[in-house]
């Protein structure tokens, strides 16, 4: 009943915060405040609550019918993944709030209830279990995002809100269409139709109808992460939202992306998995490179961060289509890690955005002397994008790339190229804004003690994750192994006229043959 009381409370707090506005234009902070902080100490008590090496995948269930004669529940589970990203969503969601204290300043009301419905509708991706009201929350999320772009964003944010609600609504209908074709497929194969996820593991499909049906997933999934070439959107919606926006974007809805293809597309759909696979690690690779490249071109400092969010997003589609414990484990790590890490420097650039009213760089420079606590917080973020041992990106991508290198050193190779280019741009952003010539006659204060204390608990978390990873680990341990145990039996699959697939046990290693496939060991 907790999963359950998640949802009502941010649905409810969301209502309250929005009319609230009316007794006193504070007042809607303070209610969005308290609810996030109130989920925050459930999932966090919760965690605390769960065996350090537990058994048991799923942590907690709850379903009650909802609409029986379609097959539709109101199913909620736990396990240790979603746990995690419970943890990350109420923890953005809180920064998100306090650093939009002061730069909301119209219709406060109606910002926090946007705030804490994209966040019922993050949660309710998290946790649902029947597929009918996963799209029902994934479409929550889209509309408390456009508004939050469109009304308080920058000068073009009319053209990034409807980029961004085009980009998601059509990608989010193709996979409305792939929930709907899986729904008859079981129906017509066992008799039961239902939208519960459970029923639908191991669903045997005619031939050519499974990787028919895993695209619309896939649609969905890559657009969110985004994936190149289904990244246009990103880079406007970021630069254009307000702060907050920014960091929700960057820390929680690429997040669902990710948490998509490892929690549907790969249990749902193993064999067409394994055969797309291939692809999959090509165009994360691309992304990678291709969003380090264009990180460095940019001259606006928003802009410069939207595009890590590419390149950093690129070794999640790798890892997850390598298909091991080592690469998942990985995944995991940089969905969080990313969320601290990219979300606190949109924060940044917002602390620079209210002192300077300019996100171009060319404008920036030699802040140092004058900002040295921003300058500290900026090099630790900085560090962290690039990879740096001892802090907690570090640890996602070296799982990362070792995963991936059993599946592929063809691609494991390239995508270890775009650290070096990470560093490039991580260092260009440290070298324009705090080093060098001073461009600007402005007078600026350093971070204030509510700045500093948004920032430094950001600090303490990318530290935790890169010297004591494990407890992280071991939390998302059991969820991984589940996904890896949904895979067929051995088959041989033709994936391109020069190349075959052999479908293997999760337990064995995976190496790539010339031509691309994936091969047994």
């Amino acid at each position: 009943m907790i999963l359950a009381w998640l949802l009502v409370l941010l649905l409810v707090g969301g209502i309250l915060a929005w009319v609230s506005d009316r007794v006193h234009p504070q007042l809607p902070r303070w209610v969005a405040l308290s609810v996030t902080l109130a989920c925050l100490l459930m999932t966090l008590f919760l965690w605390l609550e769960t065996p350090a090496h537990t058994a048991n995948t799923w942590l907690m269930r709850y379903e009650v019918p909802w609409i029986p004669q379609w097959g539709v529940s109101f199913s909620l589970a736990l396990d240790g993944l979603s746990l995690l990203m419970l943890a990350l969503t109420f923890f953005i969601g809180l920064v998100s709030i306090l650093i939009s204290w002061k730069e909301i300043q119209t219709k406060v009301g109606f910002f926090h209830f946007n705030i804490l419905w994209v966040l019922a509708g993050i949660t309710g991706v998290f946790l649902t279990m029947d597929l009918f009201l996963f799209y029902f929350f994934w479409e929550v999320m889209l509309i408390p995002m456009y508004f939050l772009i469109g009304i308080w964003g920058h000068e073009n944010r009319t053209y990034a809100a409807y980029k961004f609600f085009i980009f998601t609504q059509a990608s989010g209908l193709l996979m409305l269409l792939s929930i709907l074709g899986l729904y008859f497929v079981h129906g017509t194969a066992t008799g039961t139709y239902s939208f519960n996820y459970f029923d639908l593991l191991g669903t045997n499909f005619p031939l050519g109808v499974e990787k028919w049906l895993m695209a619309g997933f896939l649609a969905a999934f890559l657009v969110k992460l985004p994936v190149v070439p289904f990244h246009s959107w990103l880079p406007d919606a970021h630069s254009q939202a307000p702060t907050a926006g920014s960091v929700i974007l960057a820390g929680l809805l690429l997040k669902t992306g990710a948490y998509g293809l490892l929690r549907f597309v790969v249990p749902l759909f193993p064999e067409a998995a394994q055969v797309f696979a291939p692809w999959a690690m090509l165009l994360g690779v691309i992304g990678i490179l291709y969003g380090a490249i264009l990180a460095f071109a940019q001259t606006d400092l928003k802009r410069l961060i939207a595009y890590t969010s590419v390149s950093h997003m690129g070794f999640v589609v790798l890892g997850v289509f390598a298909f091991n414990q080592w690469a998942y484990q990985g995944v995991v790590m940089q969905m969080i890690t990313h969320g601290l890490s990219t979300g606190a420097l949109f924060i940044l650039a917002g602390f620079l955005y209210e002192r300077l009213h300019t996100r171009d760089i060319r404008q920036m420079g030699g802040f140092w002397p004058t900002l040295p606590k921003m300058g500290v917080i900026a090099m630790v973020f900085v560090m962290a994008s690039l990879g740096l041992p001892g802090l907690g990106n570090f640890i996602a991508e070296f799982l990362t790339l070792v995963g991936s290198w059993r599946a592929s050193p063809v691609f494991t190779v390239f995508a270890t190229i775009g650290l070096v280019a990470a560093t490039v741009y991580s260092l260009r952003i440290m070298q324009k804004v705090f080093l060098g010539q001073h461009h600007t006659t402005h007078r600026m204060q350093d971070l204030s003690p509510r700045e500093l204390g948004i920032a430094v608990p950001l600090v303490v978390l990318i530290l935790w994750l890169g010297l004591n990873p494990q407890p992280v680990l071991d939390l998302a341990r059991g969820s991984l192994e589940t996904q890896l145990e949904a895979y067929a039996q051995p088959s041989l699959k033709i994936t391109s006229p020069n190349s075959v697939t052999l479908i293997a046990h999760p337990q064995d290693s995976v190496h790539t043959l010339k031509g691309g496939s994936h091969a047994l060991k």
